[in-house]
């Protein structure tokens, strides 16, 4: 099993970063190989539907998300971890994860998501949210825990407090562990869902 970790904070060592290095734990405990990509503090442009990727498979914007693209095809989870500002995921995160998921043509279907939020205080939910909509539309089956995927701190090791957060992320990744490994296992036996040609219709038709 290997999971895919991406850090959208600016801050390498914050509090977000606690959040995912205490998910991480578990993972190797389990035997699940991860790798956690520092997101947060890169210089990444949002998409300019150019419509380019379509063609080649890869962003014309040559950074962070075509390198991630080729992890993200391999792993066999995605962990997205963002602060919250103004009740919403980091604009660097959304971002990225806009271009990644547009411009990469694989299939998605039946990789597992984990979206994980911290904040001071309050607008967590809204964020959790937000993130959770890039696994929805893509066929990716959601990981839960035992609350909302949330942890609470304001200054750097702040988290380390929250216990009842830390619980969350270590039954969050315990969940997911177990979620992958018996995905993997119902594909050996039945193979994925069978799909539709796809339907895509507009509310004016």
């Amino acid at each position: 099993m290997n999971v895919l970790m991406l850090n959208g904070s600016p801050h390498r060592d914050g509090n977000t970063a606690l959040a995912l290095k205490e998910m991480e734990k578990v993972f190797v405990a389990q035997g699940v190989h991860t790798e956690i990509l520092h997101i947060g503090g890169q210089a990444i442009r949002s998409c300019i539907a150019c419509g380019k990727c379509r063609e080649s498979g890869r962003c014309v914007f040559d950074d962070a998300v075509n390198a991630a693209a080729s992890k993200f095809e391999a792993c066999d989870g995605l962990v997205v971890a963002s602060p919250v500002y103004y009740a919403a995921a980091n604009p660097t995160l959304t971002a990225f994860l806009t271009r990644l998921f547009y411009s990469t043509r694989f299939d998605k279907t039946m990789k597992v998501g984990a979206a994980v939020v911290c904040a001071r205080r309050g607008g967590l939910s809204a964020a959790f949210d937000e993130l959770n909509k890039f696994f929805t539309i893509s066929g990716m089956p959601v990981a839960s825990s035992q609350y909302w995927n949330s942890i609470h701190g304001r200054v750097p090791g702040e988290a380390a407090q929250d216990a009842e957060g830390l619980q969350t992320m270590r039954t969050l990744a315990r969940n997911m562990t177990f979620l992958m490994k018996s995905i993997a296992l119902g594909k050996e036996a039945f193979g994925l869902p069978e799909k539709e040609p796809v339907q895509s219709t507009h509310f004016i038709r």
